[in-house]
């Protein structure tokens, strides 16, 4: 849940830091569909549905930057490792191409780390990239609860004052795959016949 922690969730479509529609967790429409930019402005009429989809989103993004950090990294990572990778490139889109991952396939994971620092644009990201570089050096996890924030119908992010605090197993449980609803098993017309000709008896 670390890079849940680092993006945040907004419910409703908002401008990031670039001016980029972005919806929920760090979602843009160059990860895929949906387009920020197409959905309804400002919160949803019910939060929790907007947290949820929030969530359905980010999970089928997650499965396409892990799949490009497997692709981009050819040296066993520790799970630590793999999670900061992930963060960094979801944030970022290069790690096929950035300095890290070269030293990382060399072998060098001191360069590694500190490559991270590399990616340092707009300055309000460096915290984040301090984050990542921990994490991936020492498997220091970021601690705390997710904050939720409100987004109004320009697509501004009220950053004063989150609107929901996520504790991580509410995260994860919201992570997880929806379970489909199993319906009753249908009724044989045998067993309905039965059931009918047994009404029917008179009973004694």
């Amino acid at each position: 849940m670390a890079l849940a922690r680092h993006e945040g969730i907004v419910p409703g479509p908002y401008r990031d830091s670039t001016g980029t529609w972005t919806f929920g967790i760090g979602h843009t429409a160059a990860a895929g569909p949906p387009d920020p930019a197409l959905m309804p402005r400002g919160m949803p009429a019910d939060t929790q549905a907007g947290i949820r989809e929030a969530f359905r989103v980010f999970r089928a993004d997650l499965a396409r930057f892990e799949a490009d950090v497997l692709r981009a990294v050819t040296v066993p990572l520790k799970p630590h490792e793999f999670d900061a990778l992930v963060s960094f490139h979801y944030n970022t889109g290069g790690i096929a191409r950035a300095a890290l991952t070269r030293h990382l396939n060399a072998g060098n994971r001191v360069a590694a780390a500190d490559a991270f620092l590399n990616w340092r644009k707009p300055a309000s990201i460096i915290p984040r990239r301090e984050a990542e570089r921990d994490l991936f050096r020492d498997g220091r996890y970021p601690e705390g609860p997710i904050p939720v924030w409100s987004v109004d119908r320009t697509g501004r992010v009220d950053f004063s004052r989150p609107i929901r605090r996520l504790t991580e197993d509410e995260a994860l449980e919201l992570l997880r795959p929806a379970k489909p609803a199993i319906p009753d098993p249908p009724t044989s017309w045998l067993a309905r016949l039965i059931a009918l000709f047994s009404n029917l008896i008179p009973k004694a």
